[in-house]
């Protein structure tokens, strides 16, 4: 076998394992009982999806997982596929009630894109996406920032603040 598609196998199956490895909890302690402030893992997104014939269906370009204090998880990325480029945030909401998450992606020329996602209270992982666009330049030109508010309608106070890293900048 190709040792690239090894390597990208192991890379999915790694992301896909590490948010189970760190559910179990911390070591020498019950399960489900970190300390208030200790970060959990936040849902990784795989760099590179192939599909059954080895196609390369979308890169995924990821700033870090950040975690707040209010128990809002997030990562937010920039995706391109096929001459498209979106933004998409993962997430997961403990805070204790429902927010509401603002998603824009940038790029090139001032073009933004926003979409307003509820984010529903739990543990269980969601994401957040913007719509498709075509690419305009290079796809390295573009970033996307998730805010979560502290409340359903968007007026309470800023939770979380998470980007896919800056654009690269513009030659001159």
């Amino acid at each position: 076998m190709n040792l690239r598609v090894i390597g990208l196998a192991a890379v999915v199956v790694f992301t896909t394992l590490l948010p189970l490895a760190a559910s179990a909890g911390p070591a020498g302690g019950p399960a489900g009982h970190a300390a208030p402030d200790a970060p959990r893992a936040v849902p990784q997104a795989p760099v590179i999806q192939k599909s059954g014939n080895g196609d390369v269906r979308a890169v995924e370009h990821c700033g870090p997982a950040l975690t707040s204090r209010d128990g809002i998880e997030a990562q937010t990325c920039v995706l391109t596929e096929s001459g498209d480029t979106w933004g998409r945030t993962y997430y997961r909401n403990a805070s204790g009630g429902e927010l509401r998450s603002v998603l824009s992606l940038m790029g090139p020329g001032g073009r933004t894109v926003q979409s307003h996602c509820a984010v529903r209270d739990g543990a269980e992982p969601g994401s957040c996406e913007t719509p498709r666009e075509r690419t305009a330049g290079k796809p390295a030109r573009y970033w996307a920032v998730a805010e979560f508010a502290g409340s359903a309608d968007g007026t309470g106070p800023l939770l979380l603040r998470s980007g896919s890293n800056s654009a690269a900048p513009s030659a001159s």
